[in-house]
Formats: C-alpha cells, sequence, structure tokens
C-alpha cells in the first residue's frame, strides 16, 4: 500500500465520525420538537369550553343583552312622556293665548249685570245678560279656565296685581279689600292678574 492510498484512508475515516453527532443533534432536535407538540396539544385540550361553561358565558351574555334592552326601553318610556307632557303644555299656551281674548268680554257682562237698571221692569234684560255670561262661563271653565280667588285672601305678586293700597277696617294689611278686575288661570298657568286694592 501506498503513502498515498494510506493517507486517504486516514481521511476518509473520520467522515462517519463527525456524522454521527449531527444524527445525534438530529434526533434531539426531533424529540425536542415533538415535546412542544404535546404541550400545545395539552393547551388546545384545557381551552376548550365545558358545557357548564358555555352555558354561563351565554347566561352572563343573555343578562347583558336583557339590561341593555331595559334601559333602552326606560330611554323610550321617557322620551314617550316627555313629548306627551311637552305637547300637553304646547295645547294649554295655545289655547290660554285663544282665551284670553274672552277675559274682555265677561269683564263687559260683569260690569253690565252690576249696572243693571233699578227701575221698571228690568228683569228681562238682566235675565238675557246673565245666561250668556253663564254660558261664556261654561265655556271658559270646560276649558280649564278658573277665577283667581283674590278678595279677603293675602296679596300674592305671582297672583294679584295691586293698583292701590288703602286702610281698611274689614282687612289686615296686606290683605285684598277690593277686586277691581277678575284675574284667571288655567292650572299652574296665569292667563291674567286679578287688580286689587291692598289694605295697609
Amino acid at each position: 500500500m501506498s503513502d498515498q492510498d494510506s493517507n486517504r484512508d486516514n481521511h476518509e475515516t473520520p467522515e462517519p465520525q463527525d456524522e454521527l453527532p449531527v444524527e445525534a443533534e438530529a434526533s434531539e432536535a426531533e424529540e425536542v420538537d415533538v415535546m412542544p407538540d404535546d404541550g400545545a396539544a395539552e393547551t388546545s385540550e384545557e381551552v376548550d369550553e365545558t358545557p357548564e361553561a358555555e352555558i354561563e358565558r351565554l347566561t352572563k351574555l343573555n343578562e347583558e343583552y336583557l339590561d341593555g334592552w331595559q334601559r333602552a326601553r326606560a330611554d323610550f318610556v321617557n322620551y314617550k312622556k316627555r313629548i306627551e307632557r311637552e305637547q300637553r303644555e304646547a295645547y294649554r299656551r295655545a289655547a290660554g293665548d285663544i282665551l284670553t281674548r274672552y277675559l274682555g268680554i265677561v269683564d263687559d257682562l260683569e260690569r253690565a249685570l252690576k249696572d243693571r237698571p233699578t227701575e221698571g221692569d228690568p228683569g228681562n234684560w238682566a235675565d238675557g245678560v246673565e245666561l250668556i255670561y253663564r254660558k261664556l262661563r261654561s265655556v271658559l271653565e270646560a276649558e280649564g279656565v278658573e277665577i283667581i280667588d283674590a278678595l279677603g285672601q293675602p296679596f300674592d305678586p305671582n297672583l294679584h296685581e295691586a293698583i292701590s293700597h288703602e286702610d281698611s277696617d274689614e282687612q289686615p294689611a296686606g290683605y285684598v279689600i277690593d277686586v277691581v278686575q277678575q284675574g284667571y288661570r288655567m292650572g299652574d298657568q296665569v292667563l291674567r292678574p286679578a287688580l286689587v286694592r291692598v289694605a295697609k
């Protein structure tokens, strides 16, 4: 055997030794790769929800939906009530503006009744005027219009308008002693304050 052949053999012999560690590393790598797969499978199994957990989740979701629906329904009911209240207030204001025009007629009729004739037979005249007055008052009352109670009451600037302050033996100071012109209200809305004389 030549020196070259022996050298060739010497060089060829280590090659299998170099490959063994690579195969060992590959084998270890394969084993390492298998472990995460097993772990992932176990994690996936743990994530899977049980029927009880699914029922609990759906129950909570249903409660959230129900709560949202109840809130929306309450908001709608409040909105509906507010609209109805605003419509009533708008009607009352409009009706008040219209009915205020008739108050002057009521004043004229009241004055006519106070100045009814005392001589002769004024019965027919007075009865006719009083009938008209009553009809007009009934129309106003049907719309919710009422006379503001003033005579003998404490003066209230929200309801009364004082045209004078006078000495009085009949009423204490600050009380209404005479009503010059009737005041009218419709609910809480004052259509016209009463013109009054107040004791001082």
